[in-house]
């Protein structure tokens, strides 16, 4: 069996509560969005993947854990042991609740869509699979954006909704890789690594969330297989 079922959510180190108090209350319904995509995931035998991008395109190894010292509150820990793993594949274990995934990949940052697209149909290869794919949209959505303002941002992001909200694929794996990092949207690679390992089936979609607080674009979504 392939891949089954995927949540797709953003990985902004303030969705912790304790690492930024100040935003708690802000990103309170991106919280609970994300939680229920989680939620969502099949307790079945599927293999539990969390996809996010990083530097290099890598898997990583078990046990799966860290710390958010780097964003300044090293007492909040997930996992075991202390894997350095990047920002997206530690707020998707903090998501996880202290769950265990089967493994974890990291997608380079760089990765060119035909490369993303063959990662997610051999991750599915070896399914049945259900996939945690972390990622922000356009980091550029206002004047205090992270990357300032960009005019292209907003709709940039507005297709990709449209895209997680309706399993659009063929969008997904269309999506540019030299805009999507002109514009700091860390999601485009690990999406098509969602859109490779969902290929050649039928999809529910419901697209849970999608504001850009902080002037970040931030998307969950869901995704279920009508078989």
């Amino acid at each position: 069996m392939p891949l089954v079922a995927a949540a797709v959510c953003p990985h902004p180190p303030a969705l912790v509560p304790a690492v930024a108090p100040a935003a708690a209350a802000d990103l309170a319904e991106l919280r609970a969005a994300c939680a229920a995509a989680v939620d969502g995931l099949p307790a079945t035998d599927a293999q539990l993947v969390v996809v996010g991008a990083d530097a290099t395109t890598r898997w990583l190894d078990p046990p799966y854990g860290g710390s958010f010292g780097q964003w300044g509150e090293p007492a909040v820990v997930v996992g075991t042991g202390d894997a350095g793993l990047p920002l997206s594949l530690l707020v998707g274990a903090w998501l996880l609740g202290g769950a265990q995934p089967a493994r974890m990949l990291a997608v380079a940052s760089h990765e060119a869509p035909a490369g993303c697209l063959e990662l997610g149909a051999r991750l599915a290869a070896g399914g049945p699979v259900a996939l945690l794919v972390m990622g922000d949209g356009a980091a550029r959505r206002g004047e205090k954006a992270p990357g300032y303002l960009d005019p292209r941002a907003e709709a940039f992001d507005a297709a990709v909704a449209r895209s997680l909200g309706t399993a659009d694929l063929r969008a997904l794996a269309g999506l540019d890789p030299v805009l999507a990092a002109e514009l700091l949207a860390a999601g485009r690679a690990p999406w098509q690594v969602l859109a490779g390992a969902a290929g050649g089936r039928p999809w529910r979609a419901e697209l849970r969330y999608a504001d850009a607080s902080y002037g970040v674009g931030y998307l969950v979504a869901s995704w279920s297989s009508w078989s």
